[in-house]
């Protein structure tokens, strides 16, 4: 057995018995799969993982184009968007002099859509169900995940709730407009607009079928973390990915259903008659039969889920970015196991911060506080995390590549985002704050840009991992800077516009002398966004360009990593690993150890060798 002193990788590989015609002879047939087994209905984790991401990236694109419309909207009212009419139909309403409006109710529906898409379709879905499908097993040491199976349901289910979402998106009556937090009663009256009609129907359908998506994934990456790890892979082994991830996912299977009883219990009530969230309203002078419902229950329903879905989208970015960090600075993580103890930390508080969310909904004053309280707390293991990634750059060696510049930017948006939380965590100075434009920049840079930095960071990085060829470095410095730039360009002003008290959601603010001087801060913003989308659309140029013209994957371990998906074959059987698992000796995180730059983890310790794991 080879030493750390004179370790080879390609030899360490077959000693441990890793035999690259395992495929062929080991496991026989039970691999051979057709075109329809293997492209789509594919129970291997890598290509599940290959199928998130890139219905993910679709609707990535739908809903970054939306938020472009209802920006020239705001931004240029005074210009005619007849241009759109040829796409967008009837919503774009031209009068007799050929000027071309977005009709007020369609605007609201894309503000609707852009937020849903956005936040489950794209930063849970595409974020945690790629990542978390193709790292778990491949650093875990396993064949796959616990069920394969249940895996393809998880995709699919998540896939049909995006049909049912895209064609409600033609109904003649439009999609739902009445905000992505469905509050009621606009969300349970069809009366109430045209688009809380069948839009509204189909609206919760998908999000239905997408909590069951979430559910059958953070069962089977639970299971296969605590069930499937290889042998010497114990949890204080495992990279801060995996722990990510397993957080993440506990999240979802405690979260996830409570949301999902009021959806149910917002059908009982369009459909059923029921009264849980309505009571005495009233339409054009009608009063209802509904009473003794309160939609305050809905908003306590929903945002027990809307808060941890924050960290749902948060804590996969963490642990792909710590990992970046670590692998391009080629340094040790700094302070693993206080980073375990943060994730830890912020997956328990953000059950109980929720109610920061309804500050102004009429909570008991001396119950806000209490939620005030946990809401600053939870910054404190936010902090630990942001100080250990910049003690992970302190003095590194950085390669400067597309995927560390995601994750260094990352930590800025973070940090920047954060710090604004701060305001909107006082329930004094969110009273001024709230549902005006502050919000929109804050969550947007925390949640928002950030996530989709540790996203980009993970799909430069691991690109190589999932197609064999690496995407363009020049294209993906471009998509960096200018998408850095861009990001702060739309979300710093709007810090601004909600400290004035510019109110978000609304189509128009000619008619308001108080907001009509803010135009030009409006059109700064909107040429800011349109210039955010070309650069995504640059990357996904390159994304595609890259799968087939990029340049090929020569070496397993092109980053010099230690982790254990770098040891699997290039083009990995299902199975991931010709003839035996590997088997861990040490932490994930040995770079720059007694003269090596780096120490896989399938490289056995000396005598008398620290593990820095403990």
């Amino acid at each position: 057995m080879a030493t750390l002193k004179t370790w080879d990788e390609e030899v360490l590989l077959k000693e441990n018995g890793f035999d690259d015609h395992f495929h062929e002879h080991h496991h026989g047939d039970k691999y051979q799969t057709s075109f329809i087994t293997h492209y789509v209905f594919s129970q291997d984790h890598k290509m599940i993982a290959r199928q998130f991401l890139l219905t993910g990236m679709f609707w990535g694109l739908v809903g970054a184009f939306m938020s472009v419309i209802f920006r020239l909207q705001l931004g240029f009212p005074e210009e005619s968007l007849a241009w759109l009419k040829p796409l967008l139909g009837k919503w774009i309403t031209v009068n007799a002099e050929g000027i071309g409006t977005l009709a007020p109710e369609f605007y609201y529906a894309l503000v609707t859509m852009h937020g849903t898409i956005i936040v489950f379709f794209v930063l849970t879905a595409g974020l945690s169900g790629t990542f978390s499908n193709l790292l778990i097993p491949f650093q875990l040491g396993a064949r796959d995940m616990a069920s394969p199976l249940l895996n393809m349901f998880s995709y699919w289910f998540f896939f049909l709730a995006s049909v049912v979402m895209f064609l409600s998106l033609f109904l003649s009556t439009g999609p739902f407009s009445g905000g992505w937090t469905a509050y009621p009663p606009l969300s349970i009256l069809p009366q109430a607009s045209s688009g809380s009609g069948a839009g509204m129907t189909m609206w919760t359908l998908s999000l239905v079928l997408f909590v069951v998506s979430v559910l059958l994934g953070g069962i089977n990456y639970i299971t296969t973390v605590l069930n499937l790890r290889t042998k010497g892979m114990n949890m204080w082994r495992m990279p801060l990915t995996i722990w990510a991830f397993f957080i993440t996912a506990i999240l979802g299977l405690l979260s996830f259903p409570v949301v999902a009883a009021a959806f149910f219990l917002v059908i009982f009530d369009r459909s059923l008659g029921t009264s849980f969230f309505l009571s005495e309203i009233f339409i054009g002078g009608q009063a209802l039969e509904n009473v003794g419902g309160s939609p305050i229950l809905y908003q306590h329903l929903f945002w027990f889920l809307g808060h941890p879905e924050v960290y749902i989208i948060i804590l996969p970015a963490m642990g792909l970015v710590s990992e970046v960090l670590s692998v391009h600075s080629r340094k040790p993580i700094f302070g693993y196991k206080a980073m375990v103890y943060s994730m830890l930390a912020i997956g328990f508080l953000s059950f109980i911060v929720w109610a920061h969310h309804m500050f102004m909904s009429g909570v008991n004053p001396f119950l806000s506080n209490f939620f005030v309280l946990f809401t600053l707390i939870i910054a404190v293991p936010s902090a630990v995390k942001v100080f250990n990634w910049i003690g992970t750059l302190y003095r590194g060696n950085i390669r400067f590549n597309a995927a560390s510049l995601f994750a260094i930017g990352f930590v800025s948006m973070f940090i920047s985002g954060g710090l604004t939380g701060i305001f909107l965590g006082n329930s004094t100075l969110d009273i001024q704050l709230h549902d005006t434009y502050f919000v929109v920049a804050h969550f947007h840079i925390v949640m928002g840009v950030a996530a989709f930095f540790g996203m980009f960071a993970g799909i430069y990085h691991w690109f190589p991992r999932m197609f064999g060829r690496f995407m363009n470095e020049t294209m993906g410095q471009i998509h960096f800077w200018g998408t850095m730039l861009a990001a702060y360009l739309i979300f710093w002003p709007m810090h601004y516009l909600g400290m004035a008290g510019v109110p978000r959601r609304y189509y128009s603010f000619d008619n308001f002398d108080a907001f009509s001087h803010f135009a030009d801060m409006n059109k700064f913003i909107t040429v800011a966004a349109i210039l955010a989308f070309a650069l995504q659309v640059l990357f996904v140029i390159n994304f595609i360009y890259s799968i087939f013209k990029g340049k090929l994957q020569t070496t397993k371990n092109p980053w010099k990593a230690t982790t254990l998906e770098w040891t699997a074959p290039i083009d990995p059987p299902h199975g991931n690993w010709p003839g035996n698992l590997p088997v861990v000796h040490r932490w994930p995180y040995d770079y720059g150890k007694d003269g090596h730059e780096f120490i896989p983890q399938i490289v056995p310790m000396e005598e008398g060798e620290k593990d820095h794991g403990y």
